[in-house]
C-alpha cells in the first residue's frame, strides 16, 4: 500500500463563509487550513470603520490527502466545493503557501496601514465635511493630522483634518498590493 502525504489544495467557499469553512475543517475534521486575511479602513454610511477582509475573497487552502477527505471536505459547512482543473484537483506547492505565510502572524491577518502622500485623493469620512473629497497637501505627523485641499463655496480651501478622518481613494487592495509586497520584502531583509 502507497502512502500519500499531505498536500495544500484551494477551496472555493461560499461568500463571506472563508472564516466559517476554516473553523469547522479545524474543528470538525482536524485539518490545517489557511485562509490570509487583510485589517484594514473601509467608508461606510456609518463612516470610517476598521474591517477584517480576506486575501482571497471566497477561497481558503486546505492540507490534507485529498484521496482520503475528499467527501468530507466538499460537505463541510461555508464550502461550496474543490478547486479543479476538469478532473483533476490541482495541488499547491509547500514553497508558495510557506511564503504567504511568511507575510503573515500568527492570526492570518496583516494590518494595511494607508500611507498619504501629497497629491493623493481622499474622501473625507467623519466632521462637517464627511463626504467631500479633497487632495493632500502635506502630512504633519507631528500633530498626527493631514493638510487637505477642499473646495469650499467654490474656492479651494486649505483645511487641517485628523488623520483618521481620511480614507484614502486608492485603498482598493489591487492598488495596496505592490506596497504590501514591498513591506513584507523589507521586513525579510531586516
Amino acid at each position: 500500500m502507497q502512502t500519500v502525504s499531505p498536500a495544500w489544495y484551494s477551496a472555493r467557499t461560499k461568500p463571506k463563509h472563508e472564516h466559517i469553512a476554516s473553523a469547522n475543517l479545524q474543528r470538525h475534521l482536524g485539518l490545517e487550513v489557511f485562509s490570509p486575511r487583510l485589517r484594514l479602513e473601509k467608508l461606510t454610511k456609518r463612516g470610517l470603520v476598521r474591517v477584517v477582509e480576506p486575501l482571497f475573497p471566497c477561497y481558503i487552502f486546505i492540507r490534507c490527502v485529498i484521496e482520503d477527505r475528499i467527501n468530507e471536505v466538499q460537505h463541510t459547512t461555508g464550502i461550496s466545493r474543490m478547486v479543479r482543473f476538469g478532473d483533476k484537483i490541482p495541488q499547491i506547492p509547500d514553497g508558495i503557501i510557506e511564503e504567504l505565510q511568511n507575510c503573515f502572524a500568527v492570526d492570518d491577518t496583516i494590518v494595511v496601514e494607508s500611507h498619504l502622500t501629497s497629491g493623493d485623493e481622499v474622501t473625507v469620512a467623519t466632521g462637517a465635511f464627511a463626504g467631500m473629497s479633497a487632495f493632500v497637501l502635506k502630512n504633519l505627523p507631528a500633530k498626527k493630522r493631514v493638510q487637505i485641499l477642499l473646495d469650499v463655496l467654490g474656492r479651494p480651501t486649505p483645511v487641517e483634518v485628523g488623520r483618521e478622518s481620511l480614507l484614502n481613494s486608492k485603498d482598493t487592495l489591487a492598488e495596496l498590493a505592490p506596497s504590501l509586497a514591498s513591506t513584507v520584502r523589507q521586513e525579510t531583509r531586516l
